[in-house]
């Protein structure tokens, strides 16, 4: 299936590891012109090695601290410089500080709030005005089920992520109408390298090994395993294609299974 995306221009925050890099490395193959924001140079330098193997392309590079909302929207002009307009915008974010809600302090929140969602509200500030002049555009929110099914001990997670969900559902309604959509990728479990990790320290407490960990953490998920990276990705391309254009305000779940709720 031709989806249509060659030479469409990319913005993917904190896409040099996990899900993100997923996503940008699928783009890249559509024949995107793609940009990559993470808050490490080291890992966007290991990424644009990695994209200039597997796909070709060399994507532009730039460090955003996804926790400094201003930083984030400076950092955001300067990619539209570069490529003269942004059509499709995936954003994406690291999780927030896990804990239950007295142990979480201030700072934390702050952090959190900012990471998932005041940065965003700047980008969007930022891309939206150009993306209703060409009268095209595409917003990709990755989420996580827990704005369907929120999870224990991530309460930052769960309730900023929520609230970036009711952000993308409100800007659907109010945008659809100039060719932009506007939707959320929700994945569950996802096998990605910090999982990878969070199983190998795990494992080592326990004296249990790294696949034992993955087997009970994918338990309850119906279809016995984990998602690999590139199965989220594949649904955000179709989203950013042309082809979805009547796909609009909707969160996606892509877990296995695992949500339990029937909508």
């Amino acid at each position: 299936m031709d989806l249509q995306l060659k030479n469409k221009t990319v913005l993917v925050t904190a896409g040099s590891k996990g899900i993100g890099k997923a996503v940008a490395l699928a783009l890249a193959a559509e024949g995107c012109r793609l940009a990559v924001t993470s808050s490490s140079k080291e890992n966007l330098k290991k990424f644009s090695e990695e994209c200039k193997a597997k796909t070709g392309q060399t994507p532009y590079m730039a460090v955003m601290d996804l926790n400094n909302p201003s930083e984030a929207a400076e950092v955001t002009q300067k990619i539209v410089k570069e490529f003269g307009s942004i059509e499709i915008l995936v954003n994406n974010c690291g999780g927030p500080q896990a804990g239950r809600f007295l142990e979480l302090t201030d700072k934390q929140w702050e952090s959190g709030v900012n990471q998932i969602l005041i940065s965003v509200i700047a980008i969007l500030r930022l891309l939206i005005p150009p993306m209703r002049e060409k009268k095209w555009g595409r917003i990709i929110n990755i989420t996580s089920v827990s704005v369907r099914q929120p999870i224990d001990n991530l309460v930052i997670s769960n309730a900023v992520r929520a609230g970036l969900t009711g952000l993308a559902k409100s800007l659907s309604n109010e945008y659809a109408a100039d060719g932009l959509t506007i939707n959320n990728i929700a994945p569950g479990y996802t096998l990605t390298e910090r999982i990878k990790d969070l199983s190998q320290s795990k494992a080592t407490l326990t004296g249990n090994s790294p696949d034992d960990i993955i087997r009970e953490m994918t338990q309850n998920i119906p279809a016995g395993r984990m998602a690999h990276p590139e199965e989220p990705a594949a649904l955000a391309c179709f989203l950013a294609s042309p082809l979805a254009g009547y796909i609009n305000g909707n969160t996606i779940q892509i877990d296995g299974g695992y949500t339990k709720s029937l909508l």
